[in-house]
């Protein structure tokens, strides 16, 4: 196995190579976004998921079953942030009654 260092260098390498052409600035967050995750994965379990393909370590039934945990996640925050959306909504209405109500008095 390479060491660490031998590792960050050819990462480094290989990402100064990458060039990101879009001037889309939405999209070159994502795609930073997407980096610094999969740094994070790496740090976490050890490996790349191409390294988890090659050792035989995950299946294609294994990443689907991730896949599907990670939509049944979403899911919940989507209906979590619906419910907070719905609360700063009626905030905001009781705060325009109550300026109303004080503009009549």
């Amino acid at each position: 196995m390479l060491s660490v260092n031998v590792q960050v260098k050819w990462l480094m390498e290989h990402l100064l190579k990458m060039q990101i052409k879009t001037k889309d600035k939405i999209v070159q967050a994502v795609l930073r976004k997407m980096d610094n995750r999969s740094i994070i994965g790496q740090k976490k379990y050890g490996q790349t998921m191409q390294d988890e393909i090659e050792t035989g370590k995950k299946d294609l039934h294994m990443f689907l079953t991730d896949v599907q945990e990670e939509i049944m996640d979403a899911l919940l925050y989507i209906e979590a942030a619906k419910r907070c959306l719905q609360d700063e909504v009626e905030e905001a209405m009781l705060k325009q009654i109550e300026v109303h109500d004080e503009k009549e008095l």
